[in-house]
């Protein structure tokens, strides 16, 4: 009984142990003094059930409260782990400390706080940032907070990493518009998923980095890094053993977005920095700064795979350049469909780390398309509905499926004038006057459009059955456009196929 007594005297100490290092990381750090640089105490403080941790608002950002807990309310709160979530949907490649697989669950503990970042390099997001908006997502899903964090400052050096040539340096104006673009983003996707009032915020780092003296950050922050150590990172040696060399202000980045993590641990009770697989150098600069500036614990660090399609190049690039997230820049129908072509070897995988469809759903998935009465794309479908309703939102999907309907030859649905006019952003599109198209063939039409190149590509098409008027196909070579044909007297749908499209506009 004495043995029994002992270890669970011990285990309650760990346990004890274990949550107070966390409160450090939290609670502690945000009502301590305003000095940036404080060193932490080594012994552990009383548990207080009236504790004060940072609570963060879209409105307001700085917003404290203080919570009244009991203990029993927290022990009996279960919290899905996160982590273990991730590894099984393949979004997660390395963390900074395995303790973190039992931090995340234990509702003993209050909630972690996860920050992501995004540097403003363009007006909006891109393809290759939504792991990091979807791992958020999963942080707060699991009853965490979020952060995100756009790079004023950082945008202004640029992250060398994954790059063989220095980022082209953007006038203040630009970067301006483009954190403007990329925070508008991120609260639009994270604001329309979350389930919860005031679970995420969206910060500039220029904020704290505007009026940091370079006196200022070589003694307090510079003196602590190890130049042998900067070296070592992969991301730095890549660059160093280059023919183009490293800039010395590519080469403090580490320090810049390592600081961001110190800022943030202390002043918002950020514990957790996420990001690419390509941020690991990035993060752990992070991580140790904090001990060594902090003399703290209780700061980790996760990266996921970057995205990649099944031949190992990077998924998030057209034809027409990068997969955009903002709708100004992409539309909802051309994003829903980037999703519907994927082929059968990438799907699963992507259903499982771009979508939060549950792993029996998508292996019910996975078993459907081996069945010999598959209908083809039933997986693609289902996969471009999910990430564009979580990109987009209800009404972006239901955009986009009705432009898809819309725009599919031999479609029943009825084609009116606003239903091709906002097509024709998507598609190609060219003007000609009444008269011009009136009694013309689809034939010559076709090639003075633009839409096929010569008269014997239209006829070959039209024979085989490929050559659409308004989504109808066109069986005879002499058929000619009538008054009725144009749809409200304004505007005509041709296809050469079921991907060559044209939009013509009568004037």
């Amino acid at each position: 009984m004495a043995t029994a007594a002992a270890r669970t005297f011990f285990h309650g100490y760990c346990r004890c142990f274990h949550r107070q290092r966390l409160l450090l990381s939290t609670s502690f750090l945000t009502n301590s003094p305003t000095n940036a640089f404080l060193n932490f105490p080594t012994f552990l403080l009383p548990h207080n059930r009236h504790r004060r941790r940072p609570f963060s608002s879209s409105s307001s950002v700085n917003e404290t409260v203080t919570r009244h807990e009991s203990d029993e309310s927290l022990t009996s709160r279960r919290r899905l782990n996160v982590v273990e979530i991730l590894e099984q949907r393949g979004l997660l490649e390395s963390l900074t400390s395995e303790n973190l697989k039992s931090v995340c669950s234990d509702p003993d503990l209050p909630p972690l706080r996860v920050y992501c970042g995004f540097d403003p390099t363009a007006e909006s997001l891109h393809l290759g940032n939504l792991l990091g908006i979807i791992v958020l997502s999963w942080f707060l899903r699991c009853g965490h907070k979020a952060v995100a964090l756009v790079g004023g400052a950082t945008g202004r050096v640029g992250d060398p990493s994954g790059k063989s040539l220095e980022r082209p340096e953007l006038d203040p104006l630009t970067l301006e518009k483009n954190s403007a673009g990329i925070a508008d983003t991120v609260r639009r996707i994270l604001g329309q998923n979350a389930t919860e009032e005031g679970s995420f915020v969206v910060l500039d780092n220029f904020d704290w980095w505007k009026d940091f003296r370079l006196l200022d950050f070589l003694k307090h922050v510079g003196r602590h890094a190890r130049v042998g150590t900067m070296l070592s990172k992969e991301s730095v040696k890549r660059r160093v053993d280059s023919e183009q060399g490293m800039s010395f202000t590519e080469f403090t980045y580490q320090l810049l977005q390592g600081y961001d993590f110190v800022y943030l641990f202390k002043k918002e009770g950020v514990n957790v920095q996420i990001g690419g697989s390509d941020q690991w150098g990035n993060i752990t600069a992070g991580t140790d700064l904090i001990r060594k500036i902090l003399q703290a614990d209780g700061a980790y660090g996760l990266t996921f795979p970057l995205l990649l399609k099944s031949d190992g190049t990077k998924f998030g690039k057209s034809e027409e350049g990068a997969i955009w997230l903002s709708p100004s820049l992409l539309s909802p129908y051309k994003f829903y469909q980037h999703f519907f072509s994927v082929p059968d070897a990438d799907v699963s995988r992507f259903l499982k780390t771009l979508t939060f469809l549950s792993i029996e759903e998508i292996g019910e998935l996975e078993r459907e398309m081996k069945r010999p009465d598959y209908v083809p794309n039933t997986a693609q479908k289902r996969l471009a509905e999910e990430v564009t309703r979580f990109v987009h939102g209800e009404e972006g999907l239901e955009e986009a499926l009705k432009a898809t309907e819309a725009l599919r030859p031999g479609a029943e649905t009825r084609l009116d004038w606003e239903t091709i006019e906002r097509l024709a952003g998507d598609v190609p599109s060219c003007s000609m006057p009444y008269h011009q198209v009136l009694d013309l063939s689809l034939v010559d039409l076709s090639v003075s459009t633009g839409l096929l190149d010569t008269k014997s590509a239209a006829r070959r098409l039209l024979k085989q059955g490929g050559l659409y008027l308004n989504n109808s196909r066109v069986d005879s070579e002499g058929k000619k456009v009538e008054a009725e044909d144009i749809v409200d007297g304004k505007i005509l749908l041709l296809s050469a196929g079921k991907k060559n499209k044209l939009v013509v506009r009568i004037c």
